[in-house]
């Protein structure tokens, strides 16, 4: 089959990017405009102002990836679009983007999964690589702000299958992340303040004690049905939160908080002295015990599942696969059990169009096109 070049387009929360893969292996354009100064403000993403932001930047942003693919508009040979999950206004300005360019250039247009996305982030780079053998059943972890899934992910001929064996009762774990650096004075997005701090305090220091999920899910993941005897290992986040917020009452760190936040605010880019010039001793602590029991508990279920669905393969992705101790943890105790770990670069890892433009490519070949009236799905379950 000749080579086919996809302009994929991501729009789901807070990034607008745009990208350019060649036959879902060759990565010839990432662009992503960022849009943390808008939210910052506020602590996390404010819906309209993300769709506000999205439609200001998508144009500038497509064209921008075609020029440095050196394709036209008119040379791309598909047009791939985020149709869920996120944020519903945020999609439909990628989707109805897309949609237009579809129409105009009678190009095929392909809806892709957000979380499928994240999953062929580490198909696209191990496949640059040359790395071309994937020994199957597929573990993937889908680990960020907004979501923490475990699928079993399966190939048929071009097309790829998942089962969701896993996710969480209520807070994500990247959303636990930021909602205790926000807690703690320490701005937004608190992960990666969280990841450069912790290496500073003891993880002993504090106890946090395991999620301890003992009744039966009575969410229903739509598309997902279990059978009978499946195991499921799912997590839980706001607990620790919880956890935090008890031990900064009982510890009287408001005022300390107060004055780092205020401190903070004052720094238009602030640096990692910045932070630990504003940090105590008992906070660094903190932060790296809750980094160390949210890293214990998300690399514990995963290892557990896949030693219970005889894993050969597993894949760790999403916003949170960024973390530096998450990556380190994983793959020492993952080498203990003789199961090879794939993680996706640290820019791929975070929300981007070519992982979009990757997941398509099997789409693609196997001409699985969406029809014109098809519409964002803020919901939209993986399957």
């Amino acid at each position: 089959m000749p080579d086919a070049y996809i302009l994929g387009i991501e729009t789901s929360c807070d990034e607008t990017a745009a990208a350019v893969v060649r036959s879902g292996e060759q990565l010839i354009s990432n662009i992503v405009a960022s849009q943390i100064a808008t939210h910052q403000p506020f602590g996390g993403v404010v819906p309209e102002l993300a769709s506000r932001e999205h439609l200001r930047a998508i144009v500038p942003v497509v064209r921008q990836a075609l020029a440095e693919a050196n394709r036209t508009y008119d040379s791309v040979d598909a047009i791939a679009v985020t149709q869920g999950p996120g944020l519903t206004g945020a999609l439909l300005v990628g989707i109805s983007y897309a949609k237009a360019l579809t129409f105009a250039l009678e190009k095929p247009l392909i809806a892709v999964n957000h979380l499928e996305g994240h999953i062929h982030a580490v198909l696209l780079e191990e496949r640059q690589k040359g790395n071309h053998e994937l020994h199957f059943p597929v573990l993937a972890l889908v680990v960020s702000g907004g979501h923490t899934h475990l699928y079993l992910a399966k190939q048929k001929n071009e097309s790829w299958t998942y089962q969701n064996i896993g996710h969480t009762r209520d807070d994500a774990a990247g959303e636990a992340f930021d909602k205790v650096a926000k807690l703690l004075g320490l701005g937004y997005p608190g992960g990666p303040i969280i990841d450069r701090l912790a290496p500073h305090g003891d993880a002993h220091a504090v106890k946090f004690l395991p999620a301890q999920i003992k009744h039966q899910d009575r969410r229903k993941v739509k598309g997902t049905p279990q059978a009978d005897g499946d195991q499921r290992f799912d997590f839980s986040y706001s607990g620790i939160k919880t956890a935090v917020l008890r031990y900064v009452e009982q510890n009287n760190l408001q005022a300390s908080i107060e004055s780092r936040r205020k401190a903070l605010s004052g720094i238009a880019k602030p640096k990692i002295e910045d932070y630990l010039e504003n940090s105590d001793r008992q906070t660094l602590d903190l932060i790296a015990s809750f980094q160390r029991a949210v890293v214990t508990d998300l690399v514990r279920k995963t290892l557990a599942a896949a030693r219970a669905y005889d894993i050969a393969t597993l894949f760790v992705t999403g916003g949170v696969a960024a973390n530096s101790e998450l990556r380190t943890t994983f793959e020492q105790h993952s080498a203990q059990e003789g199961l090879p770990v794939y993680f996706p670069s640290r820019p791929l890892s975070t929300d981007n169009a070519a992982m979009i433009a990757a997941a398509a490519y099997p789409k693609f070949q196997a001409g699985q096109f969406a029809p014109i009236d098809f519409s964002a799905e803020a919901g939209l379950a993986l399957r």
